[in-house]
């Protein structure tokens, strides 16, 4: 399937399915071949950022906010292929979109307070005396 049809159907879809849509989109293209923890902490740097308002107020704003996340950097053209890995983007988006409707003192957390990640091949101007935390090829930062 390729990357602009999937961000057009989320943006024809009901709220919930578009969100776990777009969220689970991100998840597979910055971290499909992560550890699962690596996955939910890039899904959860997308809901943290929603929550806090400032890149958007629904998690597809929030991902396709210009040059934020690989759903805007990635051609349109790209095919998902994977369809292992998607499906388990997909289910990533849907445990994490329902840890992130609980009490924030209740949510399982992976990257607490981190609003910004990027690969370990990358040092973005943003990242500097930043704490990071490492999971796989990412580092993920409290920058906001």
């Amino acid at each position: 399937m390729k990357l602009s049809l999937l961000l057009w159907m989320a943006s024809v879809l009901p709220q919930p399915v578009a969100d776990q849509a777009c969220l689970a989109t991100t998840v597979y293209l910055e971290a499909r071949s992560e550890p699962t923890m690596g996955q939910l902490a890039v899904a959860e740097v997308a809901l943290r950022r929603r929550e806090r308002g400032q890149w958007g107020d629904t998690v597809c704003k929030v991902v396709t906010a210009p040059h934020q996340f690989a759903t805007t950097t990635t051609p349109g053209s790209f095919d998902i292929t994977n369809m292992q890995a998607f499906a388990k983007a997909w289910k990533i988006a849907g445990e994490s979109m329902s840890n992130w409707q609980l009490p924030a003192a209740e949510r399982r957390l992976v990257v607490p307070h981190a609003d910004h990640f990027a690969t370990l091949a990358m040092a973005p101007y943003w990242s500097i005396n930043q704490n990071s935390q490492t999971i796989g090829e990412h580092r993920f930062y409290a920058v906001n």
